[in-house]
């Protein structure tokens, strides 16, 4: 009898093992946000959105070549672009996590191309930058989830 009970526990251990092992696995590819997650992302991205949708005005003052405004317009307008897409990226899930970070880094390294090419006065180095700049920040909010 005492046999039977050994077999018969570890049977039901191997079966609880089992089901653990697939549960967590399951669990693991249903991982989605909350209703509340989304709402709080997406007002951040859309304040990342209103400043990108003011990098025209940025356009015109790096066509006008007038550096000083273009400087100020960096640190001032667009000063809170990094803290907002950082927030954003560390509440995205794992995976969109990673390519979150990568394409802020990016975008960062845009704008400070910007503001160099700005001190320097270098017109050219300064609209390949902005254009970077863009198309960071378009790649970054395409991974913002919808509602």
């Amino acid at each position: 009898m005492v046999k039977y009970r050994s077999a018969i526990a570890f049977i039901l251990m191997l079966i609880t093992v089992t089901c653990v092992s697939f549960g967590c696995t399951a669990a693991e590819k249903s991982v989605s946000y909350t209703t509340t997650q989304v709402e709080e992302i997406q007002t951040y991205a859309a304040e990342v959105s209103e400043l990108r949708d003011r990098l025209p005005e940025l356009a015109t003052l790096v066509e006008k070549q007038n550096w000083t405004f273009v400087r100020n317009f960096i640190h001032g307008p667009l000063g809170e672009l990094r803290t907002k897409m950082v927030y954003i990226s560390r509440n995205l899930l794992p995976d969109d996590q990673i390519k979150a970070r990568d394409r802020a880094k990016e975008t960062f390294k845009s704008l400070v191309a910007i503001d160099a090419a700005a001190e320097k006065e270098d017109y050219k180095a300064a609209v390949r930058s902005l254009d970077k700049t863009i198309k960071g920040l378009d790649s970054f909010l395409e991974l913002v989830p919808q509602g």
